[in-house]
């Protein structure tokens, strides 16, 4: 970790891309360490958060005609039109060469993850991309898992590899940098944290 010090540089728009693993109507009826609701609704806003500030995409699935179902509806309607969902077979998506290739194709040093499973969608991409030399990152309430004991065993291998560990709301306000910037309002509707809703609300009849 002290070696790799470009983990201690900020995150922003221009070097982070955001990559999507699994979040799939099957793999979602299996949650069991978030509530499913709230991990849609994180997802959702990290998706639409990236899109506000620019940040590229990259969405995958496994076996989507099989297994595991389609990417849920809330997120399909989240994603920027034209968003190319890649299905694939291998269990680490960056195995797959399209997937590798969309997230090389960015040009983004720093990767964003989150998937469902959190040890093996997320995780393991996010392994494997370290070890190619990018930034990896998982929005950790943007994933979900199958138990807890699963969900303290990917966070361990992941802190152990070198993968910083996040939520979708700090990843996505530290690549905003400026609450003067013209998006600022954009993206916190994006993010949609119902506390920050509530002070804009009272704010707001404040001054009038």
């Amino acid at each position: 970790m002290s070696e790799h010090s470009t983990f201690l540089e900020p995150i922003t728009r221009e070097n982070a891309a955001v990559v999507l693993v699994d979040h799939q109507v099957g793999l979602l009826s299996g949650v069991r360490d978030i509530p499913v609701g709230e991990l849609k609704h994180n997802v959702v806003a990290l998706a639409r958060a990236a899109t506000v500030l620019g940040m590229p995409l990259v969405v995958t699935t496994t076996a989507a005609d099989s297994m595991w179902g389609p990417t849920t509806p809330e997120l399909v309607r989240a994603l920027p039109a034209g968003q190319k969902i890649i299905d694939r077979s291998t269990v680490n998506a960056w195995h797959d060469d399209r997937v590798r290739g969309a997230i090389e194709a960015t040009g983004r040093q720093k990767l964003i993850f989150a998937g469902v499973s959190l040890e093996v969608c997320a995780a393991l991409p996010a392994l494997s991309a370290t070890a190619a030399g990018h930034d990896a990152y998982v929005a950790v309430d943007a994933s979900g898992t199958f138990s807890q004991a699963k969900r303290e065993t990917g966070l361990l291998r992941m802190h152990q590899a070198g993968v910083v560990v996040g939520d979708y709301a700090t990843l996505m306000v530290e690549a905003l940098a400026d609450n003067a910037s013209p998006e600022a309002g954009a993206l916190y509707a994006a993010l949609d944290m119902p506390f920050a809703v509530l002070v804009g609300q009272i704010s707001t009849a404040y001054r009038t």
